[in-house]
C-alpha cells in the first residue's frame, strides 16, 4: 500500500470509514470526499456530525454494515474501533487493505512540505483555530484539521491548494508520533489520559519523542511558564520559541493584561523584551491570552503581519463548545465548554469570574470512569470555584465501569470539601430544576466533553 502522494490515494476508487462520526475521522471524510473519491463510514450514533456528512453527498450508516466493506477497496478506522469490530474483520476476511486514523492522518503530514502540528494536554483546539484562521487571513491557503466545529471555515477542515497542513495533535494513545510536522506548538503538558499513559513521566516523555521529530529547520513554539514545556528544548534540534505570561525571558511575553465586562482580555506583547504591540480578544480568560501568544509566536515566524494578527485575533469568537454562548432564558445566560480536565474546569471558572452576573450554575458530566477515578479529589477541588453544582452520569466514551466509580463519588467528595451538590441523571429533570432555582442574571454553564451541552438546548427550549 503506496501512500507516498495524493494521486496513489486516489486510485482507491471507495473508501470506507469506520467511526466516521469521530472529529477527526469526520474532517478525513470530507477531505477524501473532496478529492473526487467516493466514501462511506457507519458510527455507532446519529449525530450533527454525521448528519453534516449526508447532506455533503457522503453515506453513513449507522450501525454495522459489512455491505459497505465488502464493496470498498481501502478502509481508515479509529482508534476507538475494537479489533473484533463486525466492519474490520470483514475488512480482513476479504483482503482489504485497512489504516488506523492516526497513520492516515501521519500520511497527510507528509504530502505537505509545511505541516504545523499544535498539541498540548489544554488549549489546542482553540490555538490551532487562531493559527489557521491568521493564515486564512494572510492569503496562504492553508489545509486545515481542527478538533472543533469552526464558523469561520464552516467546518472542522478545509482544504486548500497551499503547501501548508495546519492539525490539531494529539497525544492520546501517543497518535501524534505518527506525524511528521515541520512546525510545532506545544501548549503545556499536564496529567491527563492516564488510561493509557499511567504515569505523568510517561506523559513527558511521550512529548519529548513528539518534539525529537521535528527537523532541524523546524520550529518548536512553546509555553515558557510549564516547566515540562522547557524540558523539552533537551529533545529537539530545531528553533525553539518561547512564549509566557510569568517568565520575562519568554520570547513572547503577555503583560498588563486587563478586563472587559465580558471577561475579554485586552494585553500588551512584548517581543524579546521590546514592545510589540496591544492586543484584543473576544473570548474570555487568562488561558486565552496563552493560547494567543502561541499563535502570535507562530504566525511572527512564519512573517504574518502584526496588525493582521490584530485583526483576527481581536474579531475571533472561539471555536465550537469553548466557553460558546448557546442563548439566554428570562434573562439567564447559558454557555457551553469542553473542559473535561480539572485544570480545564479551573480556567473554565477564573475566565468566568471575570465576567459580569448574580450566582452561577455549572451542570459537570464526567468524562470517562478512568479519568473521574483518577482525578476525582482534584475535580472535587475545581467544582468549588461555582455558586450552585449539579453533577449527572460519566460519558463513558470508550470504556467500561471496571473502575468501580460513579457521580455521586464526586458528589460526596465535593460535600466533604464543604459545597453542598446534587446529583440528577436525566437531562430533562436537569433542565426543569435549573427552570425552577436560577435567577435572572446568573450565569449557566454545561461542562463536558460528552453530551451534557443537549442540557443547555433544553433550558432554552
Amino acid at each position: 500500500m503506496d501512500l507516498s502522494n495524493i494521486e496513489n490515494l486516489k486510485q482507491y476508487k471507495h473508501i470506507h470509514l469506520i467511526g466516521i462520526g469521530g472529529i477527526s475521522m469526520s474532517g478525513i471524510a470530507e477531505v477524501l470526499h473532496n478529492w473526487g473519491i467516493f466514501v462511506t463510514g457507519s458510527d455507532c450514533t446519529k449525530s450533527n456530525i454525521t448528519d453534516r456528512l449526508s447532506s455533503h453527498g457522503i453515506f453513513v450508516s449507522i450501525g454495522h454494515n459489512t455491505n459497505l466493506v465488502e464493496k470498498a477497496d481501502f478502509v481508515i478506522y479509529s482508534a476507538a474501533i475494537k479489533q473484533d469490530d463486525p466492519e474490520l474483520v470483514c475488512a480482513r476476511t476479504n483482503n482489504i487493505p485497512i489504516v488506523e486514523r492516526a497513520d492516515f492522518v501521519g500520511f497527510l503530514t507528509r504530502i505537505y512540505d509545511n505541516t504545523i502540528c499544535i498539541s498540548g494536554t489544554h488549549g489546542k483546539t482553540t490555538t490551532t483555530s487562531m493559527i489557521a484562521l491568521c493564515f486564512l487571513e494572510a492569503n496562504l491557503d492553508p489545509s486545515i484539521q481542527v478538533g472543533a466545529i469552526l464558523k469561520d471555515i464552516d467546518g472542522n477542515y478545509k482544504v486548500g491548494n497551499s503547501d501548508f497542513f495546519i492539525l490539531e495533535a494529539c497525544e492520546y494513545v501517543e497518535s501524534f508520533l505518527k506525524f511528521s510536522p515541520q512546525s510545532a506548538v506545544v501548549t503545556n503538558i499536564d496529567n491527563d489520559h492516564l488510561d493509557y499513559f499511567k504515569t505523568f513521566d510517561n506523559i513527558k516523555n511521550a512529548f519529548a519523542k513528539y518534539v525529537n521529530l521535528l527537523p532541524k529547520d523546524g520550529i518548536l513554539v512553546t509555553n515558557g511558564d510549564d516547566p515540562d514545556c522547557l524540558e523539552l528544548r533537551k529533545h529537539t534540534n530545531a528553533k525553539v520559541i518561547t512564549f509566557g505570561i510569568r517568565n520575562d525571558k519568554a520570547n513572547f511575553v503577555g503583560r498588563n493584561i486587563v478586563y472587559d465586562k465580558n471577561g475579554f482580555p485586552k494585553f500588551d506583547v512584548y517581543k524579546n523584551n521590546s514592545y510589540f504591540g496591544e492586543f484584543k480578544l473576544s473570548i474570555p480568560g487568562l488561558h486565552n491570552v496563552y493560547n494567543a501568544l502561541a499563535c502570535i509566536a507562530m504566525c511572527t515566524h512564519y512573517g504574518i503581519a502584526k496588525q493582521l494578527l490584530k485583526t483576527v485575533l481581536a474579531k475571533f469568537n472561539g471555536a465550537s463548545r469553548r466557553f460558546e454562548y448557546t442563548g439566554t432564558y428570562s434573562g439567564i445566560d447559558v454557555y457551553d465548554d469542553y473542559a473535561h480536565h480539572p485544570s480545564e474546569i479551573y480556567a473554565t471558572a477564573k475566565a468566568m469570574k471575570n465576567k459580569s452576573y448574580r450566582q452561577s450554575w455549572v451542570v459537570f458530566q464526567p468524562h470517562t470512569y478512568s479519568r473521574t477515578k483518577e482525578l476525582l479529589v482534584d475535580f472535587a477541588e475545581a467544582l468549588l470555584e461555582f455558586d450552585n453544582i449539579i453533577i449527572t452520569d460519566i460519558y463513558a466514551a470508550r470504556e467500561q465501569n471496571t473502575y468501580g466509580v460513579s457521580s455521586k463519588d464526586l458528589v460526596n467528595k465535593i460535600n466533604e470539601l464543604g459545597k453542598n451538590a446534587i446529583y440528577i441523571s436525566d437531562f430533562d429533570a436537569i433542565a426543569n430544576y435549573i427552570r425552577g432555582h436560577a435567577c435572572p442574571h446568573d450565569i449557566i454553564l454545561t461542562i463536558g466533553a460528552g453530551t451534557v451541552f443537549e442540557v443547555g438546548k433544553k433550558i432554552l427550549n
